[in-house]
């Protein structure tokens, strides 16, 4: 995983590390990790063009340090300052290998940065908060010049302009094809719009790790992650351990969102699939997916009473298709007063915000997960939708406090928070923007389903690992072309081999010890 600490904590483990080794050993570390990557990139150091973009603080420092490294090797190196100083002793080094020190206004300064096939960003580091200004701000169009040119642009620790803590832009920031990071990975890079400017992230260690605490603010899932997450059924297991779904999806309008739910849920590993829905959907459903087991609800006497009628289930995916009526509300009201975990997504959170009650009713404890994008999670919050797309990490967390569920918010970065503040977000790092497509979403509620079913706890880091499997099987159907919803589905299986596959020796192919599945487990009443 890649655990990211906010920048107050990254701070103290520095000042702590600094207590220990030689003055300036840090920066000494910082610049050279930082000089290698940039050497890597160019290829060819000797005559190369390279601009720094150098801020008075530390990270200017670094920056600066990084460039002598590389004008010692015959690189052009040219220093634009930021403000009205620079880091003395980085320029020090700079002058000494060669290099060039210049103003903003300077003559030829502007040229030197957009004419440079590599520019070092080192205007601010973690403590800078909100837009770049002048004429940092001016900088930054220039450094975005020359990567229109085919330049490559590498920011030093953060993208000057972007928020460390929670990866927000307030204003003009730096966009860069690759951030070295020191010590530590830091929210901000993991998370849009940050994420978006910071490119590739690479971490430099620095020695900062045996300084930080237990607990980091977020963490970024990988594969191996995933995978130890998942359940895995065992020889003794039958359909009923394997976990049982109940799925309230889909309407006489809506037919499909009914048959990608379920099929998200069978090829999620549910041990069976039981569907409330409407007959058109129904039928669906029955044809697209023989193995489920369907309830129709006007056979039953109604939405609600199909609830009780569906039989034993360890939990449920709610709202796909649902519609918002009186009948989808009674529904989805039986479902939340049962104490079994439940997944709520499109229209089941168009019904939470018209009816707050709803979720008032869930028994203590009891697991909620929410899934929706920015526009669902702005009517529960009362805010706008521009809001939470700016302000993602801390969106999702307002909504899991306030409403005491487990959030995943949707969108260029999954962001997923528990309902305790305490304990870390998540952050999907898979997917691609061909996800964005209609029905797509309705596949991750039954995958989110199905896990929870199947016993994946906490709720967060099963949510997190629904997200994972969904981006990659994404990336799998998309492969840089338009792909459905349904072929999400069809590429399912085939991201569960992938993510096992992290997994180290036997456990790739088999269940390590007694995971969720692989104890006796019955379905629960409701």
């Amino acid at each position: 995983m890649r655990a990211a600490y906010p920048a107050g904590e990254v701070r103290q483990a520095e000042r702590a590390l600094m207590a220990l080794v030689p003055e300036g050993a840090l920066m000494r570390r910082a610049a050279a990790g930082l000089a290698a990557t940039c050497a890597g990139l160019l290829g060819r150091v000797y005559g190369s063009r390279v601009a720094v973009l150098a801020g008075t603080g530390d990270n200017g420092g670094d920056a600066l340090f990084a460039g002598a490294r590389l004008a010692g090797r015959g690189a052009r190196v040219t220093a634009v300052a930021a403000g009205d100083r620079v880091h003395q002793a980085g320029a020090a080094a700079l002058a000494r290998a060669g290099g060039r020190l210049a103003r903003p206004g300077d003559p030829g300064a502007a040229d030197a940065v957009s004419g440079a096939g590599l520019v070092i960003d080192g205007i601010l580091g973690i403590g800078g908060r909100g837009g770049l200004r002048e004429p940092a701000a001016t900088l930054a169009r220039l450094a975005e010049r020359a990567r229109s040119r085919g330049a490559l642009v590498v920011a030093a620790d953060l993208p000057s302009g972007v928020d460390a803590d929670t990866g927000v832009t307030a204003g003009p920031a730096i966009r860069a094809d690759v951030t070295v990071t020191f010590g530590v990975v830091k929210p901000g890079l993991l998370i849009d719009p940050g994420a978006g400017h910071a490119g590739v992230v690479e971490l430099v260690d620095i020695g900062l790790g045996p300084h930080l605490p237990g607990q980091p603010a977020v963490i970024a899932l990988q594969s191996a992650d995933a995978a130890a997450s998942l359940p895995v059924p065992g020889a003794e297991s039958d359909k009923y351990r394997r976990g049982v779904l109940g799925v309230l999806a889909g309407s006489a309008r809506f037919t499909g969102a009914a048959a990608l739910c379920a099929g998200g849920a069978v090829r999620g590993g549910a041990g069976m699939v039981r569907l409330v829905s409407a007959r058109p959907a129904a039928e669906v459903v029955r044809q697209r997916w023989p193995e489920a087991v369907v309830t129709v609800a006007e056979d039953a006497g109604g939405p609600g009473q199909a609830i009780a009628a569906a039989g034993r289930v360890q939990a449920w995916a709610a709202g796909p298709g649902l519609g918002t009526g009186d009948d989808a509300a009674e529904a989805l009201g039986r479902v939340l007063a049962t104490a079994l975990p439940v997944v709520v997504d499109a229209d089941g959170l168009t019904l939470l915000a018209s009816r707050p009650g709803l979720l008032a009713s869930r028994p203590a404890g009891a697991v909620t997960l929410i899934t929706p994008h920015a526009g669902e999670l702005g009517r529960l919050l009362n805010e706008d939708p521009g809001w939470i797309e700016a302000h993602r990490l801390e969106a999702a967390r307002r909504a899991a406090a306030r409403l005491r569920v487990t959030v995943l918010l949707k969108g260029s970065t999954t962001v997923v928070a528990p309902p305790d503040a305490g304990q870390p977000a998540l952050v999907n790092p898979t997917g691609t923007p061909w996800l964005a497509t209609a029905g797509s979403g309705d596949v991750l509620t039954g995958l989110a389903g199905a896990l929870l079913a199947q016993g994946a706890r906490p709720a967060a880091t099963a949510a997190a690992a629904a997200a994972y499997l969904h981006g990659l099987a994404g990336r799998l159907a998309a492969r840089e072309a338009p792909a459905g919803a349904s072929d999400v589905l069809a590429a399912l299986p085939e991201a569960f081999r992938q993510v096992r596959a992290a997994l180290p020796g036997p456990a790739a192919g088999q269940a390590a010890g007694a995971g969720p599945s692989a104890r006796a487990r019955r379905p629960q009443g409701g």
